[in-house]
Formats: structure tokens, C-alpha cells, sequence
């Protein structure tokens, strides 16, 4: 069973006090690039959702001056008054209705957040409605269908002045001292955390990153809830890989799995370690790899600070998923493999470090500069250069012709002072070993000197 405890890496709130801007306010996000700053940024919502005939709403008294006596039921009001759905692509519309319910939910939020003793049993049921009615809907198409994180802009949630009030309030609700987990997993069940896993393809990162404090609260407190909330990511993950390539939360789910596995109690359970097999490691495959790819690393090293068994199948697992044609791949698995070997036991380094470094050698001879100097920075770190020197008599056999030969060789200055740093640290870490494979180096060209002359010489004739 995995410890309840939330380590220093969990996902914080999204917000530090309870009012909302206005919504040209929340708005704001800087533009990054000339591209980005050439395109219109869009707002879409549900229109489908709301009602045909709305409900005209009328200001309640406010929470903090009702009577002891009636403020659980002035709270019930305002939150079945809160389940109107107002069409925020009108900017016009229902203004009047608009504001009753944004000051109602502001309410909400401090009522639950400062006030003891307001969440009784009666509550949860209309608490959850209310946050069932206004966060699940059926996400609209992306108006870019060739949509590119990196340098798009994302199509933001129209309704967000109410939404993120809603989000607000259902975080409270959770972190509420008040907070009943026997009570609550009666509304907050398996269905309810499918519809709020689904929630995260979601392209506005506003609520993205409110799913994910959330997705991560409910798991700490509904322990029930646990195995259904890994598997269905397991499932999202799958269909990511195998089938849809898209899923515009997979950084958010990932930053929630690197919290779940440092709680991970030992030893790791067959499920985890076929999650990490199966899933993770996959999903370096992926094309969009740079927008999670630091949220993957992360989670992998967990992996291995929790279980150093799992080592050899992650390096062998990232060799075998080896990037052949993008360099900039390659700058992220070189960079993830640094990562992986600063935390590795020597024990573990021995059972991989022929293939491994056959691997970084390749990457020395690359003709694209960046991944080479990736490559050479590895002897720019005190533990690796520690475990290369203890094992020598292996490494050194292995990349001393390339090193030679790039040295010699490649077009880039910056490579060539690199290689020849390295090859000086491998003479003063083993003088002999190096003698014996410069002699061998200089034979084996004299050699094929030698073989290359008759060839030479009947082409002149």
C-alpha cells in the first residue's frame, strides 16, 4: 500500500487568494514567438450546454451575514443557484445573471476555504452537482487541427470567469479541514474521475493546471479511488502511444505520476514495474516528446531512486527507443541519460555500460554539434567521470578510436577542444591502457595505409 504522504514535488494550488480578475485580465498570456503574435487568440466553449431557457437569478444574502442557524441552507442556495450555465461567447448576455453568480461562487470559495463547520453531509451532494454541471461538458474540436503546443496559441475556455471559480471552490473543498473522505467517495466515484481525467485534453493550460492539483488531491484523500485513477491513465497513456497522438495533458498527468511513485511503497509491486516497462518508457517514441519530456525524465528517476533493479531496463529500454533521424530527440535522451547516471548505483552501471557507451560514442562521431558536445559534457560530471575511471579498462577501449579520429576530423571547433579534454583525462586516469591503445591506433592506420597503396597505384596505372 502506498503511503498517503505528499512529497515536496506534489502539484500546488493554482491560485493564492480567492477573488477572480476580470476576464480581459485572466486572459493575459505573453506571446512568445513572431508567429504566435500573428494569430488571433481564440475562445471556445460549449455552446450546446447551455439551457434554452435560462433561469433569471436573484441576489441571495450574503453567506457571512446569515443567521448560524440558516447558513447551511442560504449555502445550498447558492450553490443549486450556481448550476446556471451562461453562454460567455455573448459577451452581451445575461450581464446581471452573469455577475450574481461569479460574486456567488467568490462566496463559496472564502466560505469553504476560511470558515469551520460549513461542509455537513447534507452539502456534498449539492457541492458536487455543482461542480459536475459546470466542469464536464464535451470539449470543442481544436479550431487548428494542426495544432503545435510549442508555437500556437492555445484555444481558451470561454467560460473561464466562472470556471475557474468553480475549480477554486471544488480545491477548497478539498483541502477543507472539514473534508470527509467517507462522505465524499459516495459523489466523487470511479465515473466522476473518468469525466475528470477526460477533462485534461483540454487546451487551455489555466485549466489544465488546476485538473492537476485536483486529479492529485482526490488521489491523496480517496484512497479507493487509487488503482481506477493509475489504470485510466495507464489507458490515456496507451491510446496516446498506440493510436491518437494527441493528448494535450500529458505533462499535467505526468507531474501528478512523479508525486504517485515517490510514495510508492517497497517492494515495487509487479503493476508498477510493468507501468514503467510498457508506458513510460514508450512514450519517449513520441513526436511531441520536448512538451513533457522533463516531467518523463523526472518520473523514470523516481523509478530508479525507488528501485535500483529497474535500471538496466530503462537504459536498455531508452537504447532500444534510440532517436535515429532527430537530433533534438537525441539532445533529450542524452540529457535524461546524464540525469539517470547521476543517481545510478556501480553496481548497476557495470551490467550497462558496454552498450551504453557504444551508444554515447556514436553520438561523439554525430555530425550535428550539439549532440556530440551533449555527448562530451558527460565527462563534465564528477560521479560519471568517477564510474568511467573505475571502469576504465572497459570504457576507454570502446570510444578511444572514435574520440581519436573526431578529433581529427570534425568541423567544429568547440568539438575538437572537447574531445581533446577528454582524451587527456583518460591519459592522466590510465596512462598505460592509453599508450597501448595509441600505439594500437597508429598501427592499425599504418596498416591500412599499406592496404590502400596497390589500390593507389593501379589507378595511376
Amino acid at each position: 500500500m502506498e503511503t498517503t504522504k505528499l512529497p515536496p514535488t506534489s502539484p500546488s494550488s493554482p491560485t493564492t487568494g480567492f477573488s477572480v480578475p476580470s476576464a480581459e485580465k485572466v486572459d493575459g498570456f505573453p506571446r512568445r514567438s513572431m508567429r504566435r503574435a500573428r494569430q488571433r487568440r481564440s475562445h471556445s466553449s460549449s455552446q450546446f450546454r447551455y439551457q434554452s431557457s435560462q433561469v433569471e437569478l436573484t441576489p441571495l444574502p450574503l453567506l457571512k451575514d446569515a443567521p448560524v442557524a440558516e447558513l447551511h441552507n442560504l449555502f445550498c442556495k447558492k450553490l443549486q443557484q450556481c448550476c446556471v450555465l451562461f453562454d460567455f461567447l455573448d459577451c452581451v448576455a445575461d450581464l446581471k445573471g452573469k455577475e450574481i453568480k461569479r460574486a456567488a461562487l467568490n462566496e463559496l470559495v472564502e466560505s469553504v476555504a476560511t470558515s469551520r463547520g460549513v461542509l455537513i453531509e447534507p452539502l456534498y451532494p449539492e457541492a458536487i452537482k455543482m461542480i459536475s454541471v459546470n466542469i464536464f461538458r464535451t470539449l470543442p474540436p481544436s479550431e487548428n487541427p494542426e495544432f503545435d503546443p510549442e508555437e500556437d496559441e492555445p484555444t481558451l475556455e470561454a467560460s473561464w470567469p466562472h470556471l475557474q471559480l468553480v475549480y477554486e471552490f471544488f480545491l477548497r473543498f478539498l483541502e477543507s479541514p472539514d473534508f470527509q473522505p467517507s462522505m465524499a467517495k459516495r459523489y466523487v466515484d470511479q465515473k466522476f474521475v473518468l469525466q475528470l481525467l477526460e477533462l485534461f485534453d483540454s487546451e487551455d493550460p489555466r485549466e489544465r493546471e488546476y485538473l492537476k492539483t485536483i486529479l492529485h488531491r482526490v488521489y491523496g484523500k480517496l484512497l479507493g479511488l487509487r488503482a481506477y485513477i493509475r489504470k485510466q491513465i495507464n489507458n490515456i497513456f496507451l491510446r496516446f502511444i498506440y493510436e491518437t497522438e494527441h493528448f494535450n495533458g500529458v505533462a499535467e498527468l505526468l507531474e501528478i505520476l512523479g508525486s504517485i511513485i515517490n510514495g510508492f511503497a517497497l517492494p515495487l509491486k509487479s503493476e508498477h514495474k510493468q507501468f514503467l516497462v510498457r508506458v513510460l518508457i514508450p512514450l519517449h517514441t513520441a513526436k511531441s516528446l520536448s512538451i513533457f519530456h522533463a516531467q518523463l525524465a523526472y518520473c523514470v528517476v523516481q523509478f530508479m531512486e525507488k528501485d535500483a533493479t529497474v535500471t538496466e531496463y530503462i537504459i536498455r529500454g531508452l537504447l532500444k527507443y534510440w532517436p535515429k533521424t532527430c537530433t533534438q530527440k537525441e539532445v533529450m535522451f542524452l540529457g535524461e541519460i546524464e540525469e539517470i547516471l547521476d543517481v545510478i548505483e556501480p553496481s548497476q552501471f557495470i551490467r550497462v555500460q558496454e552498450p551504453l557507451f557504444k551508444q554515447i560514442t556514436a553520438c561523439i562521431s554525430s555530425p550535428h554539434f550539439q549532440v556530440a558536445e551533449r555527448a562530451l559534457y558527460f565527462w563534465n560530471n564528477e560521479y560519471i567521470l568517477s564510474l568511467i575511471e573505475e571502469n576504465s579498462q572497459v570504457i576507454l577501449p570502446l570510444v578511444f578510436t572514435t574520440l581519436y579520429r573526431v578529433s581529427k576530423e570534425h568541423w567544429n571547433q568547440t568539438i575538437v577542444s572537447l574531445i581533446y579534454n577528454v582524451l587527456k583525462t583518460f591519459m592522466e586516469m590510465n596512462s598505460k591502457l592509453f599508450d597501448d591503445l595509441t600505439a594500437s591506433y597508429k598501427v592499425d592506420k599504418q596498416n591500412d595505409s599499406v592496404l590502400l597503396c596497390p589500390l593507389v597505384s593501379d589507378s595511376v596505372l
